[in-house]
């Protein structure tokens, strides 16, 4: 193996029924290097994170690691630290509480007694050593999450790890932990370790990292070193658009624009897992927010909704003020939410389609005041007509249906509460060509009849098609805002790669 490379991955190919992960991924890491891997939902990062560290058996391919002779077989996360590979998730695996100390080193002494006090001497001695600011007789849960993950970092380092591999480490931190972290990460790169940064932030990419390496549908798009990456190149690789055959597609006619009577406003709304921001949304306007994964665009439609803890921002709501920290405050001032994951937040799976279209508009009347029979039996009929859902009765599980049936039913379930304002989270996300356009579609048919809706598509076209004003966002954050002749594929790259947007007209 070359002196300056640590780990190869050659010809990787992982296949699930019916889903091919990755096909011929081959991936370098240098020492002292550190390697931003990089893609959208669904590219291949986490499957091919797995396979190095044993949690899945590959299909095909070569594994090398520094140090031993030929292709080596990881069986499990356990093989893989022998072998110098260590993972820090983005959710802590250490015992709140127990010690920094004992973190450090438990599970990791052979003998029947362990000396804790040179244990303790031991973890002091590497905590100052990396700058970490921890003390070893400290309960792990007393130290911040930035802090935590440092010594998840220290205890790879002291098992001799070669490999370190971050996921996801800065999620949940704020621009001061980050930066901690990142002069840790810099002082592992200076002693020869090699680091795989797996994160959505384009921006702390371009900050610490050397190379990056892009996967795209279970592929290798290419390596690539960062200086010799701009930004913007950088996303139309992620999101598979070619900068230079971007062709800006016919709208198949978008609602009105955002200057009409706001139905909704918020100044400066946080929740827990979304940065203060303002938003405004017209009567009868569709509007989006986009950007890569993680931007935080459904953070900021949960937090509308009141989907995730508030904690703090003003609401008007046809011009009043409301306090919406509740979804249920949400309802009652006429907002509807179809949610990102459909399976976890959406269908129910065991109820009938007919429960599962009437589930808001029941609890909007209150368990006490049940519908009858037939009051349900007359709405589920309605809307599976006007939907065209296709189900063998109402009585039939929503399991049973298809993802873009069950889509249409959760679709049902908000259109019978009759909402001013309807909030789509990825609704054509894994449903057919077919289905797609029928919700398209709708949007521009209930945003005619006056509805606002609030539309959000992992895919360009789609947003283009849909949407009259676009919301960018990156790391969570608004960049940007797009509406008229600015709305273009181009144009929403470079805002949200951070770069100059064309002229508009």
């Amino acid at each position: 193996m070359d002196d300056g490379i640590v780990l190869t991955m050659r010809g990787i190919y992982k296949t699930f029924p019916g889903v091919k992960a990755l096909q011929n991924v081959d991936f370098t890491l240098r020492k002292g290097e550190i390697h931003a891997l990089m893609g959208e939902n669904g590219a291949g990062k986490s499957t091919l994170i797995k396979v190095l560290t044993g949690v899945y058996e590959k299909d095909a391919g070569e594994i090398c690691v520094d140090g031993i002779d030929g292709a080596v077989t990881i069986r499990s996360p356990q093989d893989a630290q022998e072998k110098g590979i260590s993972t820090v998730y983005q959710e802590i695996t250490l015992c709140p509480n127990l010690t920094v100390a004992e973190n450090m080193y438990i599970g990791r002494d052979k003998s029947a007694t362990v000396h804790w006090k040179k244990r303790e001497q031991d973890a002091d001695k590497l905590l100052k050593s990396l700058g970490i600011p921890a003390r070893p007789k400290q309960q792990l849960g007393s130290c911040s999450l930035a802090v935590q993950q440092m010594v998840a970092i220290a205890r790879a380092v002291d098992a001799d790890c070669k490999v370190l591999i971050l996921d996801e480490p800065t999620s949940s931190l704020d621009d001061h932990e980050v930066e901690m972290l990142f002069s840790l990460m810099r002082d592992l790169k200076s002693r020869g370790v090699g680091i795989i940064f797996v994160t959505h932030f384009l921006e702390q990419v371009y900050a610490v990292s050397d190379r990056i390496t892009v996967l795209r549908n279970g592929e290798l798009v290419g390596e690539f070193e960062v200086q010799n990456l701009p930004q913007v190149e950088l996303v139309s690789k992620m999101m598979g658009k070619d900068l230079e055959g971007l062709s800006d597609l016919d709208k198949e006619g978008s609602a009105n624009a955002s200057e009409g009577e706001a139905f909704y406003e918020a100044k400066g709304l946080s929740s827990s897992e979304a940065r203060p921001f303002d938003f405004r949304i017209a009567k009868g306007e569709v509007n989006g927010f986009t950007g890569l994964l993680g931007s935080g665009r459904s953070e900021s439609v949960r937090a509308i909704f009141a989907a995730d803890r508030i904690t703090g921002g003003k609401i008007l709501v046809e011009g009043k003020e409301k306090s919406i920290t509740k979804p249920i405050h949400a309802m009652k001032a006429g907002i509807g939410y179809l949610p990102e994951d459909r399976k976890r937040d959406g269908i129910i799976a065991d109820l009938s389609v007919r429960e599962n279209i009437i589930l808001a508009l029941q609890v909007m009347k209150g368990f006490f005041h049940p519908m009858s029979r037939k009051e349900m039996e007359k709405f589920a009929d309605e809307y599976i007509k006007t939907l065209e859902i296709k189900a063998a009765s109402q009585d039939v599980p929503i399991k049973s249906l298809s993802g873009g049936n069950q889509q249409k039913v959760i679709l049902a379930r908000w259109l019978l509460t009759h909402p001013d304002y309807l909030i789509l989270d990825e609704p054509t996300r894994g449903i057919d060509v077919g289905t797609k356009t029928e919700i398209q579609r709708l949007v521009l048919k209930l945003a005619e009849e006056g509805m606002s809706v609030t539309f959000i598509s992992s895919e360009i076209e789609e947003m283009l098609r849909t949407c009259s004003r676009l919301i960018v966002m990156r790391d969570r954050k608004i960049v940007g805002e797009l509406k008229g002749h600015e709305l273009t594929q181009t144009n929403v790259m470079y805002t949200i790669a951070g770069g100059e947007k064309e002229n508009a007209g």
